[in-house]
């Protein structure tokens, strides 16, 4: 926190021409727009303080989902432009919030997620944050004040972090960095949340999702809002919501035809691990015991995957191992689970017939970690090569396969498939992490400086990254080729940051 209230210090005691050598320049005051480069540097340079942040869940398969859902929103859509980025995270948070950041970053609360009664209702208000980078109203902000918006924006990723532990002393930054520019900026931020609304709720109905999710989750949070101590959630300081606005969207979808649209099996599998995650570990672990003992749930599958996941992360790890047994039998003799097996045994990978990109992937990792956990190292490290060979681009499957293999001792293989997937996925920060890793446990201390160095890079830190390339150069470990790439990479990102300040 002190680390924060500094950063919040030096964004109001200094000016922003102060500042200027930290951010990008932007050009002439006069332009109306900025460019879509420098939209993104933007939200990179604030990426860089939500990535820092304990609250930042660097979870594969969460993000994968947001990915996913959010990517099959925009596809259906002809609202982006051609080569336009967009990058949907989570943040482990129980308050209600969303927001959307220049450079397509888009961040969804655990708490909103949670609270999201349907795929459709999370659909629509990841919509609505879509159609804000679509319609740049991000950027309009920006080249209207240039960096003194910069300066406030910069706050107030800050302030989000904080308001993680204590909403009054987000919502104070938030009033110290833009009280005078958020009040002479009303009117115009809800002329930007009705077009965010309709056009998100064309994005939303073209993607094939309820209209009505929209609305029902905004009419929710309305009428919740009255409960909360804290005054509004915190997605409704954020987003203007007003009864006018609802009515609108109401009365658009009015006309529509009735969608019934039933929640994937990757939505409700997430929902379950967030809520798993969420809290003390005990209390999650009583509360999925409850709501399982009095029956509680639409869908027992999905509620004993999320039990194991509280099971695990109060380490009463024998209990999950016979929690794992239960829910591969009801999943095996239960249709209704939304997991259908094909000539599934105990400790065979299990295999989904539906559409679905992770659900089955989903099931296999969680049993991989709880065999792990349990000392059974031959069947976990069995079921992360059977379920590889099914769903061999799921990032947590790889992740952990990599990891038991490096505890393991069985190095070479770890690094065989380390590097085999970095060629597939170039930018997967972990797999870096991990390849750095295994080259220390081989002491080849050039290579763990360059793979921590391609760390550095995709995170934003390009200082860091030219550091590790010199401290890299340093070691004479390795061979002509590798030197030869190490070289290589520190010119070019010299010449990168060269480019970057002459703009």
């Amino acid at each position: 926190m002190r680390f924060i209230f500094f950063i919040i210090t030096l964004s109001l005691l200094f000016p922003a021409n102060m500042l200027a050598h930290e951010l990008p320049d932007l050009g002439d005051v006069s332009q109306a727009t900025i460019t879509p480069r420098e939209e993104r540097q933007i939200g990179l340079q604030i990426m860089r303080q939500i990535r820092a942040d304990p609250s930042y869940l660097d979870d594969p398969e969460i993000n994968s989902y947001l990915n996913s859902l959010g990517h099959k929103l925009i596809s259906s859509s002809s609202e982006a432009r051609p080569g336009q980025s967009f990058e949907f995270f989570a943040l482990q948070d129980s308050s209600i919030n969303a927001f959307a950041l220049p450079g397509g970053f888009m961040g969804f609360n655990s708490g909103l997620i949670i609270a999201a009664q349907s795929e459709s209702e999370l659909a629509g208000v990841m919509a609505h944050e879509i159609a804000h980078v679509t319609q740049k109203h991000l950027a309009r902000m920006i080249s209207g004040q240039k960096y003194s918006m910069i300066t406030s924006l910069a706050a107030l990723a800050v302030a989000i972090l904080a308001s993680r532990s204590n909403p009054q002393v987000g919502q104070a930054v938030i009033t110290a960095t833009q009280a005078s520019a958020i009040q002479s900026q009303l009117n115009f931020t809800r002329k930007h949340e009705k077009e965010a609304d309709r056009v998100g709720l064309n994005i939303l109905v073209d993607a094939g999702f309820d209209p009505q999710g929209m609305s029902a989750f905004f009419e929710r949070l309305q009428k919740a809002s009255r409960f909360y101590e804290n005054g509004a959630p915190s997605y409704l300081r954020t987003h203007p919501l007003t009864f006018e606005r609802i009515a609108d969207i109401q009365n658009r979808t009015h006309e529509m035809a009735y969608r019934q649209v039933p929640d994937s099996t990757d939505f409700l599998l997430v929902r379950a691990k967030l809520r798993a995650l969420q809290g003390k570990s005990s209390d999650a672990v009583s509360q999925f015991k409850a709501r399982l003992e009095d029956k509680r749930y639409t869908n027992e599958a999905i509620e004993r995957y999320g039990y194991i996941h509280a099971l695990l992360r109060d380490k009463r790890n024998r209990l999950a191992n016979d929690e794992l047994a239960r829910l591969y039998t009801l999943i095996q003799n239960d249709g209704k689970s939304g997991l259908i097996l094909k000539d599934h045994q105990l400790g065979k990978t299990i295999q989904v017939e539906q559409k679905s990109l992770q659900a089955g992937a989903m099931v296999e990792t969680l049993a991989a970690a709880v065999k792990l956990a349990n000392g059974e190292t031959a069947d976990a490290l069995n079921i992360y090569r059977t379920a590889l060979r099914i769903y061999p681009q799921h990032k947590a499957l790889i992740h952990g396969y990599a990891n038991a293999l490096l505890q393991n001792n069985q190095i070479e293989t770890a690094l065989e498939l380390i590097n085999r997937e970095l060629r597939i996925h170039s930018n997967d920060i972990q797999l870096y992490q991990l390849q750095a890793r295994t080259y220390s446990l081989q002491d080849k201390l050039m290579l763990k400086h360059r793979a921590q160095a391609e760390v550095y890079i995709l995170q934003g830190y390009y200082d860091a990254a030219i550091e590790q390339l010199l401290i890299a150069l340093k070691h004479d470990n390795g061979d002509f080729y590798q030197l030869s790439t190490v070289e290589a990479r520190l010119h070019q990102l010299q010449k990168f940051m060269e480019e970057e300040k002459e703009e």
